[in-house]
């Protein structure tokens, strides 16, 4: 668009959907200007003064294609994306997922980001949406409460959900004579877990200490709204006695080398770095108080002496009603200028994020050159993904993670583990020739 062209494109965020779209226009020749206000004023879940930060766990989820997750990130993997090349880049060991060593994920993309000669980074905070030029805003789901006031008054009224964070221990607390390495069904190198068994006994002690654990409170004016694939593990435990035996918890595919055979309930710990120091209680995201934390937690065999290196915490998400909000392109429809991207649109995940940030910076440096914006087949998780948040039911619009339920339906009746199959089979095909379009 004429006006555009000799001035940058301004994203506000530097998180992983900032990162990947800043990324993303900067390679197509587009100058950028981001904006992150770390290390001047860091949200109630940063603590790292570096760009991308991980926050709730250290985990991209499964890699195979029959998660549909698997199938997205191998999309952006084809596509050059920044965050996927930096994860595999500090990968750690985590089975049939990927994971990663935050500190040095964080690092990788930061060195990405500030070296690139087309992408300026400003640490400032954004307290107003720019009244002129190219925006795209990526501020995640801790938006700022001056800039959400911003938002507001753009959008019209906000959103939000509550998350929580799981805690993290160090490796050299725990009693390995009660904690067994395995992976689930021998997945990955088969120790990329350790694991914490509980008998019945045990496992029913636990439920009710945690049903009657003291909880950090909502603000009067707040209405909690968690997100179901994020829930607290207490919420988890009150809904009945043996709900978390068939999640979080779940013990199939765990053969406890000790007795040989699977125990009552298993909590699984997964590496936080590549030395294995530190471990998260995998499925323990919590809005327990501090003190009930570190009592509660250590009921659990194998953590009687834990050391807590980070406990878990609740925090407001932020997100706008995208479906009535936003085009396909991720483009305000009231202020075409404007740009969303990450968690902020309702996308959940750190893969979902990525993917975001990295469609709408292909899309805001095609408005800057005066290109026709690519949209991605809908046969395509990225095309999936996006339909949903532009499409979803503007009255109960809710954040989700990307799922083969968001496809086009496959003709005939096919079953589960081959319908997946074929739609990730069908999704390449799809995606080639879009590639070559961006």
């Amino acid at each position: 668009m004429k006006g555009y062209v000799d001035n940058p494109i301004t994203i506000i965020g530097g998180g992983l959907a900032g990162c990947e779209a800043a990324w993303q226009a900067a390679q197509r020749g587009v100058p950028v200007v981001l904006h992150e206000m770390k290390p001047q004023r860091f949200s109630p879940a940063h603590e790292l003064p570096s760009l991308a930060e991980l926050v709730c766990s250290n985990s991209f989820r499964g890699i195979s294609l029959d998660n549909a997750v698997g199938l997205l990130k191998e999309e952006l993997r084809r596509c050059d994306s920044l965050m996927m090349e930096a994860a595999e880049a500090t990968s750690v060991p985590a089975g049939g997922a990927l994971a990663v060593d935050r500190l040095l994920f964080s690092a990788y993309v930061t060195e990405k980001i500030e070296s690139h000669p087309l992408i300026r980074v400003e640490r400032s905070e954004t307290n107003e949406i720019p009244a002129a030029g190219v925006v795209l805003i990526a501020s995640g789901p801790l938006t700022s409460d001056a800039l959400a006031a911003s938002l507001s008054q753009l959008t019209g009224a906000r959103l939000y959900f509550y998350d929580a964070i799981a805690p993290i221990v160090t490796a050299a607390s725990l009693d390995m004579t009660k904690v067994f390495a395995a992976s689930r069904y021998g997945k990955g190198d088969g120790d990329d877990y350790l694991n914490c068994p509980l008998d019945e006994g045990e496992y029913l002690a636990f439920i009710y200490a945690l049903n009657g654990g003291e909880k950090v409170s909502a603000r009067d004016f707040e209405k909690v709204v968690h997100f179901e694939g994020c829930m607290p593990v207490e919420e988890l435990a009150a809904r009945g006695v043996e709900t978390l035996r068939f999640g979080p918890m779940k013990p199939v595919g765990l053969l406890n080398p000790h007795t040989g055979h699977e125990a009552h309930a298993v909590i699984q710990l997964r590496a936080e770095n590549r030395d294995k120091t530190m471990y998260n209680l995998v499925g323990f995201q919590t809005k327990l108080t501090w003190p009930e934390q570190r009592r509660l937690f250590r009921m659990i065999p194998g953590l009687g002496r834990a050391e807590f290196v980070r406990l878990g915490s609740m925090h407001r998400n932020t997100f706008i009603n995208s479906p009535a909000l936003l085009d396909i392109t991720q483009r305000l429809k009231s202020d075409t200028r404007i740009f969303f991207a990450g968690q902020i649109t309702g996308v959940e995940g750190y893969v979902e994020s990525a993917a975001s940030g990295f469609l709408a910076g292909i899309a805001a440096a095609q408005l800057v050159q005066g290109r026709q914006i690519p949209v991605p087949p809908p046969e395509t998780a990225l095309g999936a993904l996006m339909r949903h948040i532009t499409n979803a039911d503007v009255k109960h619009f809710q954040p989700m993670n990307v799922n083969y339920g968001l496809f086009p339906e496959l003709p005939g009746r096919i079953k589960k583990k081959e319908r997946r199959q074929k739609l990730a089979e069908r999704a390449l095909v799809a995606l080639e020739d879009w590639v070559d379009r961006c």
